[in-house]
């Protein structure tokens, strides 16, 4: 016998009164649960079901809906296809059992197809992602990750939030890098209709920044100071103030003109650098890694020593937004840091953000630089290996050698060549 059970399946037939006192009893509601239950999971209406321990009550209302004698024992049995035929036969429900249970319970959607559904209703939550991937490539392979490992649906938490959250996350990142550099709310305000929308803490701001750093390729990170350089990277400014760069003997502005007359070094805030960025550039400025560097070349070279900046560690918005000034005015970089996989990895960072050349920042350079570096010992290596795009054998001799051989030992030769 098959037993239907779509959504009002054989309603249209049911005698609802006669239903109820046949089966609509709180004694029976046991049974129609049961039942349910098993069209839900797409199982037929067919064997038996057991009630383990049953009322009086419940034994009762069973023998009266099948008109068999009192049973005995512990437990109660049932047989559904004796349930059917009895609702059948009754007139209350002529389409069987699977229609009273629709017809006392509401309709019945199997577990397989809810779970489809539901699935569904999440692939549409993500099509944002897909249209951003076909319109900018380069956030592709970072959409992919973003459906693969479910954080959007994780901070989403239903289908239409989401839809809406990665919607508003998607409309941003298409505006990104901005350019010129403008503040976070003033561009969430423009490009989301709220100048809040991308607050720390917020879905869409913790969805944003990742797209953002998935197109520079800015690190991994956490706190604030890490969150204002991730949004500077692509334009957007937390504050002006907090961001700067250290040089020595930069011209283009009055006040950089003044210092570098005396060999002095100058901290750049962001602020100055978009408002009033130096108006030209010499044809070549040299960039190191730790300030050590700066330091010295001002003791020791003063207003003699050529342009020079430092970065202390990873470029910050300020010193992305100088050198790429002075790369746009016609200036030559050339780049050296620590011979590390910190180093390395900054190197390869500024690299995509800014056109460099490398000074004595290659593997034949590493190499004489261990030679030299013998006291004190070097230390070993630490942290994940990176790469060198600009010189794929560096990254071979650092991996091959073992050591890292920080800036500061290379100190003297530097100088030499700053003189």
């Amino acid at each position: 016998m098959e037993l239907t059970h779509g959504p009002g399946a054989g309603t249209e037939a049911v005698d609802s009164p006669r239903l109820a006192r046949l089966l609509g009893t709180p004694d029976l509601a046991w049974l129609v649960e049961r039942a349910r239950r098993r069209l839900a999971a797409d199982q037929p209406l067919t064997g038996s079901v057991t009630l383990a321990d049953p009322t009086a009550a419940q034994r009762a209302a069973a023998e009266r809906l099948l008109a068999r004698a009192p049973g005995g024992g512990r437990s109660l049995t049932v047989r559904l296809e004796a349930v059917d035929a009895v609702l059948r036969r009754s007139g209350a429900s002529p389409a069987g059992l699977a229609a009273a249970v629709a017809a006392l319970t509401g309709p019945v959607t199997s577990l397989a197809q809810a779970h489809h559904e539901v699935e569904d209703a999440w692939k549409r939550a993500h099509t944002p992602l897909d249209e951003l991937a076909a319109t900018v490539p380069a956030l592709a392979e970072w959409a992919a990750r973003i459906r693969a490992e479910g954080l959007a649906r994780r901070l989403g938490r239903t289908p239409d939030v989401t839809f809406g959250l990665l919607t508003g996350v998607c409309t941003a990142l298409r505006e990104l890098p901005a350019s010129p550099v403008v503040s976070l709310p003033a561009f969430a305000a423009r490009v989301l209709g709220r100048a809040h929308a991308l607050d720390d803490g917020t879905p869409l701001a913790t969805l944003t920044l990742s797209g953002a750093r998935a197109l520079t390729g800015f690190r991994d990170g956490r706190g604030a100071e890490w969150r204002r350089d991730a949004w500077a990277s692509v334009g957007l400014l937390r504050d002006e103030l907090s961001s700067t760069v250290l040089t020595l003997n930069l011209r283009g502005t009055p006040a950089l003109e003044r210092l570098a007359e005396d060999g002095e070094p100058c901290v750049l805030t962001l602020r100055q650098l978009t408002r009033r960025p130096p108006a030209a550039a010499a044809p070549t400025v040299r960039i190191c890694e730790n300030p050590t560097v700066l330091a010295a070349a001002a003791d020791t070279l003063g207003p003699a020593c050529p342009p020079l900046v430092c970065l202390q560690g990873q470029p910050s918005a300020a010193a992305l937004t100088l050198l790429r000034g002075l790369h746009d005015h016609g200036a030559t970089l050339y780049y050296h840091g620590d011979f590390d996989w910190g180093g390395l990895r900054i190197a390869g960072f500024l690299r995509r953000r800014v056109p460099w050349r490398p000074w004595r920042y290659t593997a034949a350079d590493y190499r004489a630089a261990v030679l030299r570096s013998t006291t004190p010992p070097l230390s070993p290596l630490v942290r994940t290996p990176a790469e060198t795009p600009w010189e794929p054998a560096l990254a071979e001799a650092v991996a091959e050698l073992g050591v890292r051989v920080e800036e500061e030992r290379e100190l003297e030769l530097l100088l030499s060549d700053l003189a």
